[in-house]
């Protein structure tokens, strides 16, 4: 995927990211995945402005905390059972958009135990805050 942030809705922005982030989650559509918990793999990229998140005093209220990735992905995960990973990686994004500072999110979900010969399978989506303008990057 290309950088988003040569989009030019996003040029004036700092992008905050969670990398690889492992835990377990109930997911799938198949009845043994139903009976326990798989390994997912979650990346988030938020994108926030500039000039919301200069810290002038080096404190973590002027800035958005890492925190609030981890625990919007950890509350959607505690909802309970999910089919499928277009269903968590939506949730997911829409939930980091309500953060007042994310102007945009990307995230992805990995499944890295499905198949023996691959490192994982999943799907990645890209989203803006409603009332962004979503033009050519």
């Amino acid at each position: 995927m290309l950088s988003s942030l040569s989009h030019s809705q996003l040029s004036d922005c700092r992008r905050i990211f969670l990398r690889n982030y492992a835990i377990d989650v109930n997911i799938g559509i198949h009845d043994f995945e139903k009976n326990g918990a798989q390994r997912i793999i979650i990346n988030a990229d938020l994108f926030v402005a500039l000039a919301d998140t200069r810290p002038v005093h080096d404190k973590i209220t002027e800035v958005l905390d890492y925190d609030y990735i981890r625990e919007s992905i950890r509350a959607r995960i505690g909802q309970g059972h999910i089919n499928l990973q277009e269903t968590l990686c939506d949730d997911i994004a829409h939930a980091l958009l309500k953060h007042p500072l994310v102007r945009a999110v990307r995230v992805s979900t990995e499944k890295p135990d499905v198949y023996p010969d691959c490192d994982a399978v999943g799907v990645e989506v890209f989203h803006f805050k409603d009332g962004v303008k979503k033009g050519n990057g």
